[in-house]
């Protein structure tokens, strides 16, 4: 098995399950057209996304990185007509091409785009007294991810899903000698997901389109 079989294999997957969408396509076109990293979820991923937000039956959800906008349409079309979306970007171009192709999905009104770097926008929902989250999607920097993970916990409840991107890194992250400062903060937080008493968690590891990765889901069990 090789990434070329991967692709394709994906791209069979993708032909099957999820028809032609003019909204998700022009949001990977303007990914390439604004010279953005082709780091979104690959579009089986974005239906898993959306997939689990149905089953959560999801009315409010987090989301710690935007990019274009790409899983934040896959999450929020899984939301009820008075569902609410916040989704959080470092980056003002990227936020101003997000809220562009949520415009365009016609899903302005259940989603919030705010700019800032996310360990100062969290603290402002905590101020804010934000409702908790029925599902936090973690895919953003990584080596803040368990702090964005210990912020997670703390706007969810009994019951929220709280998943996270890119926590294998091609394999890299058995390595405990890596100078990678990406792979050394996903491994720190696998061990912080791995201690935590108040989910229950696995990581699976993931072949695509997008490569060799892995996926962790977490179900908050306590909120003590």
């Amino acid at each position: 098995m090789n990434q070329e079989q991967w692709t394709v294999v994906d791209k069979y997957i993708t032909d099957l399950f999820i028809p032609p969408d003019p909204v998700l396509d022009a949001t990977i076109q303007s990914t390439i057209d604004a010279n953005m990293p082709l780091i979104n979820v690959a579009p089986n991923q974005g239906k898993l996304l959306h997939v689990l937000a149905l089953m959560k039956g999801a009315r409010k959800i987090l989301e710690i990185g935007t990019l274009a906008g790409y899983s934040t349409i896959w999450l929020a079309r899984a939301l009820p007509v008075d569902g609410k979306l916040i989704t959080l970007e470092a980056d003002a171009k990227h936020a101003a091409v997000a809220r562009d192709n949520i415009a365009r999905a016609g899903l302005t009104d259940k989603v919030e785009v705010r700019l800032g770097a996310a360990l100062d926008t969290l603290p402002q929902l905590e101020a804010e007294g934000q409702a908790l989250f029925d599902l936090v999607f973690i895919d953003a920097d990584k080596v803040n991810t368990t702090e964005y993970f210990e912020w997670a916990l703390k706007f969810t409840r009994r019951g929220s899903l709280i998943i996270t991107d890119n926590v294998v890194r091609k394999g890299a992250v058995i390595d405990a000698n890596s100078t990678d400062v990406n792979v050394q903060g996903v491994r720190r937080f696998n061990a912080a997901l791995a201690a935590e008493p108040r989910v229950t968690a696995t990581v699976i590891q993931t072949v695509g389109s997008k490569g060799y990765d892995g996926l962790a889901i977490a179900l908050v069990n306590s909120n003590f």
